[in-house]
């Protein structure tokens, strides 16, 4: 039997761990982007393949602008081909299976610009860069 203490400790240490992976809903549903939500904002690129062009094209111009990507809390995430992870990750974001798409997520979990092309990393940085958390983040850094 759990003790009233104890049973708070065991609710509070859940709604730490809910609240880490995006919130009941998140964890429910099974969201891969879960855990990056209020952590990082994050850069999804879907296709059918690595070796598609645009792929490609996006992967180089992220490693080209490395520290600004660090510096915008930016990851890269690929759901390329038809692997489960892949799939979920479509799924979660709405992306046809086969066709290219990059697709900017804010750290809240929202899709921000969702691309049939690689998105230019100054479109990338501009869109961060006007989000409100962004603003704040950069206040806060001078």
């Amino acid at each position: 039997m759990i003790g009233r203490g104890m049973l708070g400790v065991t609710v509070g240490v859940l709604g730490i761990v809910l609240a880490l992976a995006g919130g009941p809903e998140a964890v429910a549903a099974g969201d891969p982007l879960a855990s990056y939500r209020w952590r990082s904002r994050v850069l999804v690129l879907a296709g059918p393949d690595a070796g598609d062009p645009r792929v490609r094209a996006q992967r180089e111009a992220v490693a080209a602008a490395r520290d600004g990507f660090a510096e915008r809390d930016l990851v890269l995430v690929e759901a390329l081909g038809p692997d489960a992870r892949a799939a979920s990750l479509r799924r979660r974001l709405g992306l046809p299976e086969g066709a290219f798409r990059a697709v900017l997520v804010g750290k809240d979990g929202e899709a921000k610009i969702t691309a049939a092309e690689p998105i230019p990393t100054a479109r990338l940085f501009e869109t961060v860069d006007a989000m409100p958390m962004r603003r704040d983040e950069m206040r806060g850094r001078r």
